[in-house]
């Protein structure tokens, strides 16, 4: 099977184990799928036997602590130590197709809010390539700090026996916060300098929606 129907079969059968295997097993496996660097269709296959030897032991009575041992991070460190890299061509679609879906919303957004503003006022379509550039890296840069931040999180919060959830999302919503903050200040004070060109509220509109649509295709389509 490929990785995303492994993904898929993985889903289901996790339903099969008690809470306590879950947990256990749960905090495994995105572990090890936390890592980019290796090879995606090789870490499915492995959590897929893992959750198949689990599930065997849960039939006669086992724990994951009786099969896997009372220190899951040192086994999936074992298990990551002997999985293969993953090419770079396959981490960067990755990567892109986060990017290419924020983009697409933000191409959408822009188009709905500049047709209900140009209802009541004059709007603003001119747009400045320098400016546009410098705003753009300047996402660039909060949405890869804020997927680094979110992944740092979600693995300083696997092994633990108490979980501070509210305080992780607490977290991550004040690096969103100062994000946008940043990328408001940016687009706010960003001389309107160099050549531009007129971007209407259709034109938005209409490249988020092909963007999205394109972004959407792949990911659905993409694996099969």
């Amino acid at each position: 099977m490929k990785a995303k129907e492994l993904i898929e079969e993985n889903n289901r059968k996790r339903e099969l184990l008690t809470k306590e295997n879950e947990v256990y097993y749960s905090d495994m496996m995105i572990y090890i799928r936390l890592q980019m660097s290796l090879s995606e269709q090789q870490s499915e296959e492995v959590l897929m036997e893992m959750l198949d030897h689990l599930l065997e032991g849960q039939e006669e009575g086992k724990t994951a602590n009786d099969i896997f041992g009372d220190d899951p991070k040192a086994f999936a460190d074992e298990i990551i130590e002997q999985l293969p890299k993953e090419k770079k061509r396959a981490v960067i679609p990755f990567v892109t197709g986060i990017v290419a879906n924020i983009v697409s919303w933000v191409l959408m957004i822009r188009g709905v809010l500049f047709l209900v503003l140009s209802q009541f006022t004059k709007v603003k379509t001119e747009v400045y390539l320098i400016g546009t550039i410098v705003v753009a890296l300047v996402i660039a840069c909060f949405v890869a700090f804020t997927i680094w931040f979110i992944f740092r999180l979600i693995k300083n919060s696997l092994f633990k026996e108490k979980k501070s959830t509210k305080m992780d999302m607490l977290k991550a919503g004040l690096v969103g916060a100062a994000g946008m903050a940043v990328v408001i200040v940016a687009t706010k004070f960003t001389p309107e300098v160099g050549p531009s060109f007129n971007f209407s509220w259709w034109a938005s509109l209409i490249a988020g929606g092909v963007l999205w649509l394109i972004v959407f295709t792949t990911k659905k389509f993409g694996g099969k």
